[in-house]
């Protein structure tokens, strides 16, 4: 049910700190490669100069290390680097830059092919249920989500199903006061899939545009709270019909251990998408790659920092752009197709 009070508790729960967005006059995908200034250091600077002496055995193996050293995963990476090898030969690419152009466009096509939209409903509340563990930046997410939708004029509800700390809910309220978003509620302790049940037919009943549903940060290997987050969204769906969105929340600097975290939610439900936070903060930004390889799961949104407009939609010239350094206007840099269909041959 709707408590209808706003209880805040500061000294438990810091308030969110939301930074308003000033006038920006750079577009969205150059901000974005501004943000990832930590990752276009580190494998930027390690790829450089790999070819340097050629295309070695020792340059290929180099490269495949910067790609572990990434998080691009052992795997991903050799799959990369193989395939990268067969298409160089092919078509006749001889020197080191026309190599890591290649590798550019490999990457570039392979994150164009999946799907990244942000799914809603043509008529009713669209449902979006937020999961991941604890400290990733899950219900900063949401309340950054609501933000930028109230923003946008629509109508959204934030359910506080994290019914295991209260501290959580009270996060919510705070993100619900400061967006306009309805905040739906129960005691600590409550039957988080009763919460969600509530807060849809509160959603429903007030004509929501977007219902964001906040569940309790479980570690995987609990097998009692993933069976809670399962009746959640079984609840839900029975409510509502399939969820829009089930939307799992990674930090990037945890690399590999996410994914193995990310496999164990997948079992239980069905994660559509990923969010991923503290991208801006990791030298290791391969983990997208790894995340859509090795789960075949589309990063759709990105945290690029504190403000509450630092939740961006994933931009996958950009990410490329930046990881190997380069900062353009356009997305594809045309270096690229000059070095492969020519300077970069021998």
């Amino acid at each position: 049910m709707d408590t209808g009070v706003r209880r805040t508790h500061p000294e438990a729960v810091p308030e969110p700190q939301i930074t308003p967005p000033a006038p920006d006059p750079i577009t969205p995908a150059e901000r974005f490669r501004q943000r990832l200034s930590r990752a276009r250091g580190a494998f930027g600077e390690s790829v450089a100069g790999i070819f340097s002496r050629g295309m070695t055995q020792e340059a290929w193996e180099a490269l495949e290390e910067s790609l572990i050293s990434a998080d691009v995963g052992v795997e991903a990476t050799m799959e990369l680097v193989e395939g990268l090898r067969e298409r160089a030969s092919a078509e006749g690419i001889s020197t080191g830059e026309g190599a890591l152009a290649l590798l550019k466009e490999i990457l570039r096509l392979e994150l164009a092919v999946v799907d990244r939209t942000l799914h809603r409903r043509a008529e009713g509340a669209s449902v979006w249920l937020v999961t991941g563990v604890n400290g990733t930046g899950k219900t900063t997410s949401i309340g950054k989500l609501a933000a930028s939708s109230t923003a946008a004029g629509e109508k959204v509800v934030l359910v506080a199903a994290d019914t295991f700390r209260a501290a959580a809910a009270e996060q919510l309220e705070l993100w619900g006061q400061r967006s306009g978003a309805r905040v739906i509620r129960h005691g600590e302790g409550a039957d988080p899939a009763a919460v969600a049940f509530d807060g849809y037919q509160a959603a429903r009943a007030a004509g929501a545009d977007l219902v964001l549903v906040d569940t309790a940060g479980r570690l995987q290997n609990k097998v009692a709270l993933m069976e809670e987050l399962g009746k959640v969204k079984r609840v839900l769906e029975r409510e509502a019909g399939p969820c829009d969105e089930v939307l799992l929340v990674l930090d990037a600097t945890t690399g590999q251990n996410g994914l193995a975290q990310a496999k164990a939610f997948m079992d239980t439900v069905d994660v559509t998408g990923v969010v991923l936070t503290k991208l801006d903060g990791t030298a290791k930004g391969g983990i997208v790659i790894g995340i859509q390889r090795q789960l075949g799961l589309p990063v759709k949104l990105v945290g690029l920092g504190e403000s509450v407009d630092d939740l961006a939609e994933f931009d996958h010239d950009a990410f490329v752009d930046a990881l190997f350094g380069q900062v353009t206007d356009g997305g594809r840099n045309d270096r690229e197709d000059d070095l492969r269909r020519g300077n970069g041959r021998a």
